[in-house]
């Protein structure tokens, strides 16, 4: 298992980006979390194997239909205890 943090940028707020994640996450059994950032950026902790973070993170660069995804950052992070994926507010 990983950890991944990822930041999301572009068209990604007020268009159901957090809740398309959320489907993705829970349909995939990724653990963790999805959150607005005052920036406009969108913040997502996702734990899970390989394989499935880059099928979680094809659907993350295509994001909801409303939405328009202009970047993506990708960093390792350290695993914490998720029991699910919310959003986070």
């Amino acid at each position: 298992m990983i950890a991944l943090e990822i930041y999301v940028s572009g068209n990604v707020q007020g268009v159901g980006f957090r809740y398309f994640t959320r489907r993705v996450a829970k349909e995939l059994g990724i653990k963790g979390y999805v959150k607005n950032l005052s920036d406009g950026r969108v913040y997502i902790y996702a734990i899970g194997d390989s394989p499935t973070l880059d099928k979680f993170l094809s659907a993350v660069k295509s994001g909801p239909p409303l939405a328009t995804v202009r970047g993506i950052e990708v960093k390792k992070a350290e695993i914490k205890d998720y029991d699910s994926f919310e959003v986070a507010y």
